[in-house]
């Protein structure tokens, strides 16, 4: 397995292009098996998570083509999908495949909506909370979907098609209701998604719908309306700018200190986040080109945090601002409200000296001098950048194991930081 090695101590300066988002990227591919025609997805980042799910699309029958490179086009330049599902093979997806990727299983909704039934295991994925998936098939069911679970396969049956409802979400549900969107966009009939979640990537797959025909209002909303149709037709869709990635970006400059201009991105996309970095001594602007931080001396001050969905501070920034905490002038209280196991990244921060302890879902991080580098473990997506945050400031050497977890959702890392100073590079093989 590679690793990362990085020697600690170097500002951050210059320019980082912010990738296409993943979390927006993964639903609009599987957005394609609505529809018999091409959907061509411009932006997609270059990422593990994007290979593997192609790979369970093309078991379903999906074909699709990579657009070759373009004059002036660098490695961190998006890359164009073109997707279609002309015909639909199979309706099964199996746990060798979703058990890779929690959002795999989203292909249940479009596989039901088109076809009318669908067999799809279980799902895998980052080991950050039991995340379960009821609320997904409350949803489907309320679109008159016949469920049933057998061997770790969800069986899913419309035999005469979904027929619009009211889908009434307990508590905010992200996958469940990109789900929805999916799956009432061919129900016949009204649909009314209560208690939405209201992401920007949940705004970006409406979008996309739309262009392919859906009639969704309301997307951004807690409240959104679709009106059912018959058919889908192909369209043209650019993912959205990666929030995550620009706010892990942002904190690694709030922690070495530094000038980066981080291209492409949007500060709306992530208002709550950039407020609390600024409140830590960040300066932050911004333009039509995107978002410029600063920090140039002074200390960085602590500030606590409650993760929520959004329009709130995000669950996927959590681990990377614990990491700047640690070398707050203070104390700092970070609460998780999202998933009941995201702080797996405590043990490894304590590898570099970082005083953190545990109180249930909150965790007090009492800011440190300095950290020293260390060979720490990664332990899922957004965990493992959290180490290189933390790298990046400590004194002398750092070895992060198992960085296929950051593959999956950061591209170009290594690049990217060291376009800026850092001096990061990857170790093949080993580990």
């Amino acid at each position: 397995m590679d690793r990362i090695r990085i020697q600690g101590g170097a500002r951050l300066n210059g320019a980082i292009p912010i990738s296409g988002a993943k979390n927006a990227a993964l639903p609009l591919m599987i957005a394609s098996l609505l529809t018999s025609q091409t959907l061509t997805l411009e932006n997609v980042p270059r990422l593990a998570d994007v290979r593997l799910l192609l790979r369970i699309l093309g078991n379903h029958g999906v074909d699709h083509m990579i657009a070759g490179k373009r004059p002036g086009e660098l490695p961190t330049s998006g890359q164009t999908l073109k997707l279609e599902a002309r015909n639909i093979v199979d309706t099964l997806a199996p746990y060798e495949l979703v058990s890779r990727m929690r959002a795999s299983f989203w292909v249940l909704a479009p596989l039901l909506a088109r076809m009318g039934q669908a067999k799809v295991s279980l799902p895998g994925g980052c080991a950050i909370g039991t995340r379960p998936v009821d609320l997904l098939l409350q949803a489907l069911e309320s679109l008159g979907a016949k469920i049933d679970i057998e061997a770790g396969y969800v069986i899913a049956s419309a035999p005469k098609g979904l027929v619009g409802g009211q889908i009434v979400f307990p508590k905010v549900t992200v996958g469940g209701t990109h789900v929805a969107l999916m799956a009432a966009s061919l129900a016949r009939g009204s649909t009314v998604i209560h208690n939405a979640a209201r992401e920007p990537e949940i705004v970006d797959l409406a979008d996309c719908l739309t262009k392919m025909g859906a009639r969704i209002q309301g997307a951004g909303g807690s409240t959104i309306e679709i009106e059912g149709v018959a058919s889908l037709g192909g369209a043209t869709h650019t993912v959205l700018p990666d929030r995550i990635e620009t706010g892990t970006y942002a904190m690694a400059v709030a922690m070495t200190g530094g000038d980066v201009f981080l291209q492409g991105a949007r500060p709306e996309l992530l208002q709550s986040a950039l407020d609390v970095l600024s409140r830590t001594g960040a300066q932050i602007s911004s333009d039509a080109m995107g978002i410029r931080v600063r920090r140039n001396g002074g200390e960085i001050q602590p500030v606590d945090v409650m993760t929520d969905p959004f329009p709130g501070f995000p669950t996927d920034l959590q681990a990377q601002f614990m990491a700047l905490m640690t070398r707050a002038d203070g104390v700092t209280r970070i609460t998780e409200t999202i998933f009941e196991n995201r702080f797996m990244h405590v043990q490894e921060l304590a590898r570099f000296g970082a005083k953190i302890h545990l109180e249930h879902d909150t965790a007090v991080v009492t800011g440190v001098r300095s950290l020293m580098g260390a060979p720490v473990m990664a332990t899922d997506l957004r965990a493992s950048v959290s180490l290189v945050i933390a790298a990046l400031a400590a004194q002398g050497e750092t070895i992060v194991h198992r960085v296929y977890h950051l593959d999956r959702g950061f591209e170009q890392l290594e690049q990217k930081l060291r376009d800026c100073g850092a001096e990061v590079e990857r170790i093949s093989g080993g580990d």
